[in-house]
Order: structure tokens, then sequence, then C-alpha cells
């Protein structure tokens, strides 16, 4: 679920003011997985600004304050949304912990680190969401730890209409500061793309796994 428009519209253009998120539809990106993607995203780059880190984590904090005011505790998915996550518990006074992928090899074999309380319901901070399932895992460990999982909130998604069905089968609310849609609409009205590379776009958020820059 994206936030209100101008909020989404807001953190686009910082994206990509301090190219945390690179479209390059002519020169595509190739993904882990052998994706061809016009669109690269880095939202760890945001921590190095302090106004724009500050701006994302307090429109954060106030959705989880509208959205979730019982929550007791904030947990950051590594490694991505360990430093946003922080902020936002900062600016809650909350505790923080965050959620390795799996658990260490060694020393106590943690996947949650940080004191955490079960009893204390938590909404998870992801930076990206891309089909959903890293972000997935961490829920996961929360909840063989006995942690109530109150929702996600998330700096931006893809918006792949697979991320939103594994979502829901898991039972997990998501909320998103912004959106691939917001994003492309705010790269033409700023002139960072030409407006005739929209379509070319909007194919490869419908079918990633197929696009090509040639398509």
């Amino acid at each position: 679920m994206p936030m209100e428009s101008s909020t989404a519209k807001k953190v686009a253009e910082y994206l990509l003011q301090i190219k945390a998120i690179k479209l390059e539809p002519k020169n595509p990106f190739t993904w882990a997985s052998g994706w061809q993607s016009p669109i690269y995203c880095d939202n760890r780059i945001t921590l190095s600004y302090p106004k724009i880190r500050k701006f994302l984590s307090n429109a954060m904090a106030q959705e989880i304050k509208k959205r979730y005011p019982q929550a007791k505790a904030i947990a950051g998915v590594a490694t991505g949304a360990i430093g946003i996550g922080m902020l936002v518990a900062e600016a809650l006074d909350l505790p923080f912990m965050y959620v390795r992928p799996e658990p260490k090899k060694h020393g106590r074999q943690n996947q949650i680190e940080g004191h955490f309380d079960s009893s204390a319901p938590t909404v998870v901070i992801e930076d990206l969401i891309s089909t959903g399932k890293s972000s997935l895992q961490a829920v996961k460990a929360l909840r063989s730890a006995n942690i109530n999982v109150l929702g996600m909130v998330a700096l931006f998604s893809y918006e792949f209409d697979v991320a939103t069905q594994n979502m829901q089968k898991e039972g997990v609310e998501l909320t998103t500061l912004s959106g691939y849609g917001a994003l492309i609409d705010t790269a033409i009205a700023t002139n960072y793309i030409a407006p005739e590379l929209k379509d070319i776009l909007k194919k490869w958020r419908e079918a990633p796994e197929l696009w090509s820059s040639k398509s």
C-alpha cells in the first residue's frame, strides 16, 4: 500500500536526485538473477544525506504512529534497512533490533540481533521491496521467536504483482513511501527521462523476467 502521492513523489525526487535510483532503459543493468533491468536501486546512499535521511525516517515514523500506534519495537532487515530502521526507532523512541538473512555460523548463532521482548508488537523496516521473499524471511524469523509482527514499512517498491501476492500469502501488511509508478511519473515530470520511454519502463514492471531493452 503506497502512501499519499505527495510523499511518494517527494521520495522519488530525492532518490533520483542523489542517484540512489538510476534509470537507464537504453543501457540496462543486469541483476544477479540474470534479469535485464532499466532501474538500479541502492537506498543505502540516502544515509549519506542528513536532510534526506531525516525526511525519510520521519515519514516512516509518522506512518507507523498512524497505522500501528500499538508498536513497541522496530526491526530492520539486514543489511540494507539497518541504518534507516535505527533512525526510525530513534524517532519513535522505541527499541531496535535487526534480522539477518540466516543465523550466524559462529558465536551465539543469532539471526535476530539486539535485545528483544517477544511480547512487544513489532514493525519491520525494509529499504527495498523486489519480490518480497528476503523481507518475508525476516518476518518468519521474528515470528519463530514468537514476536508479533504488526506490518512492514519500506522506502521503495518495484511494485511487482508477485510481491503483493507473497505478502498477502504470509499475512503481512506492506506500506511503502514510494514505488515504481510514482518514480516513473516523477522522472518524466522532472525531465530525468523522455516521455516516450514510459511505455518501455512500464513493460519491465509487468514482466521483468522477459523484458529486454530492445523490446
